[in-house]
């Protein structure tokens, strides 16, 4: 597995990128890097790492993409020689075989789509997330590649959101929902409500619609996939990240309070331990563009190494499953499913 690497990115750069590479590399030895940065910064860190120096090819980059350029800004920029554009470009010429980023989501979402190009019949990628649930896990997109999305749109999303589901869960049919104000079917917007009848006449596929979904249904684990646009999708992401960090906040506050508070958490560490892990960002760090020719992974701007790693590997069981192959399998399979139900339909006008 060859992996590209945008070390620049994130906030930290390379102080994070290459501790989190060397991370991933205990777990996955048959690992190798592509590292696209600038040599001042990299190679000394580098040079005190050196199981992954061994598998690890440098080139310098005299320009990086920052955290607060516009996207057209970095495309002008940085276009064929920063370090983010030539991580890309090495998955485009089949050099590596996933990118993978910390930087700027804006910038690599441009960049990808300008030098990846969108798949046959998907008008607009997606970012897809892997989402706790207290099932397990579901994967939930669009977190904010695009704003707003028509009915179509929001198909292309659930066709490739159920693709990802099969390819990391070992799912057959996974469920898919409409994140909605609402499960009726006459609440919520014309473009969820005409998506939603689109994807229960589908027949003989590779997805199983449960219907619409409310917010409360995300950390349930109701469906295998919940689909959305990406502006609502963003701000699910942002408010149960803040509602996460506020519970830890009143847990630290409450369990400070008091010597027999402070006993009572001595006791129960164990069970908090095993909450904190589960409730571990890094533990789901790291987002997917789907609808590219080819997979790009995002990782948080502010991961650590850990966070950094889980992303990687992410990818890496991403490219593993074949997740490109599935989803151009189940895109073919739901054009010939809308072409013969046009023709049926010309028929019947016909006759």
């Amino acid at each position: 597995m060859k992996i590209s690497v945008d070390v620049m990115g994130g906030d930290k750069g390379p102080a994070m990128v290459l501790p989190g590479l060397n991370l991933l590399l205990t777990r996955q030895p048959s690992a190798e890097f592509l590292l696209f940065g600038e040599k001042e910064k990299v190679l000394p860190i580098l040079e005190g790492l050196p199981d992954l120096k061994a598998v690890s090819h440098f080139t310098h980059c005299e320009v990086t993409v920052a955290m607060d350029d516009k996207p057209s800004q970095a495309l002008r920029s940085g276009r064929g020689k920063s370090s983010m554009w030539l991580a890309i470009e090495a998955v485009k010429k089949g050099e590596a075989d996933f990118c993978i980023s910390a930087g700027n989501t804006g910038a690599l979402m441009a960049m990808s789509k300008f030098c990846l190009r969108t798949m046959n019949n998907i008008e607009r990628p997606a970012i897809a997330a892997i989402w706790p649930t207290v099932k397990g896990e579901s994967v939930v997109l669009d977190m904010g590649a695009t704003i707003g999305a028509d009915a179509q749109q929001l198909v292309d999303f659930a066709l490739m959101g159920g693709a990802m589901a099969r390819a990391l869960f070992d799912l057959e049919k996974p469920s898919i929902g409409l994140l909605n104000v609402g499960v009726e079917e006459v609440k919520g917007l014309e473009e969820i409500r005409t998506a939603g009848r689109i994807l229960r006449d589908l027949e003989d596929h590779a997805l199983d619609y449960f219907g619409f979904v409310e917010g409360t249904d995300l950390g349930k684990g109701t469906v295998d996939v919940v689909v959305t646009e990406g502006f609502t999708g963003n701000i699910a992401l942002k408010t149960a990240e803040g509602t996460a960090k506020q519970i830890s906040s009143y847990l630290r506050s409450a369990m400070t309070r008091t010597w027999r508070a402070k006993l009572g958490y001595l006791l129960a560490k164990p069970a908090f331990d095993r909450l904190r892990e589960k409730m571990n960002p890094s533990k789901v760090n790291g987002g997917v563009f789907l609808g590219l020719n080819g997979i790009v992974i995002k990782s948080h701007g502010g991961a650590d190494s850990e966070g950094f790693a889980s992303a990687t590997e992410l990818g890496y069981k991403i490219v593993e499953n074949d997740l490109l192959k599935k989803i151009k399998s189940d895109m073919a399979g739901y054009d010939i499913q809308m072409k013969q139900e046009a023709d049926q339909a010309q028929e019947g006008t016909s006759k």
